[in-house]
């Protein structure tokens, strides 16, 4: 079955330099990217992408991680993927390994490259989408639909007013 997943290659994945390798390692999946962009996550966003965990006691912390607050100026920043074919969310999950690094498999990506900070914070340096409604409403909420090379979703036109930062 056709799929699609997001793939957020988080803070500390940036920090150590693990882009390279955690893309490597994706591509054995032989999936396609079709959208790719590098992100400063507000606050708003976060506490959006991990509505989920918002009654969690560890909220708090997961939004100042995805924000890069915990990982220095220079690293207020992800990288966030579309990842698209067969069986994409299985695919990417399996080689991703357990949310926890101490449990995820030592061949998986966060069984590898994460780690469990001594105040308690999994830092498992990627985010992969659980299922295809996480997927479908994460996607929407990181990209907009010209940001993607596929029609994924169903979209319309509208048209608005907007003010926004342009290049002098």
């Amino acid at each position: 079955m056709r799929q699609q997943t997001l793939v957020i290659v988080k803070p500390d994945g940036l920090k150590k330099s693990l882009t390279g390798n955690i893309l490597s390692r994706l591509s054995e999946t032989k999936l396609r990217i079709v959208g790719a962009k590098v992100v400063k996550v507000s606050r708003e966003l976060a506490a959006e992408h991990y509505q989920h965990l918002k009654d969690k006691p560890f909220f708090e912390d997961v939004v100042k991680y995805i924000c890069g607050e915990l990982h220095g100026e220079e690293y207020r920043r992800v990288l966030a993927l579309v990842y698209d074919g067969e069986n994409a969310i299985e695919k990417v999950r399996k080689l991703a390994g357990a949310t926890n690094p101490e449990t995820a498999d030592s061949t998986s990506i966060r069984g590898q490259y994460g780690r469990l900070t001594t105040a308690g914070l999994f830092e498992n340096v990627l985010h992969c989408s659980a299922n295809e409604e996480d997927a479908a409403r994460e996607i929407k909420l990181w990209f907009e639909p010209a940001e993607i090379i596929e029609d994924l979703y169903p979209t319309t036109t509208i048209e608005m007013k907007i003010t926004k930062m342009v290049w002098k």
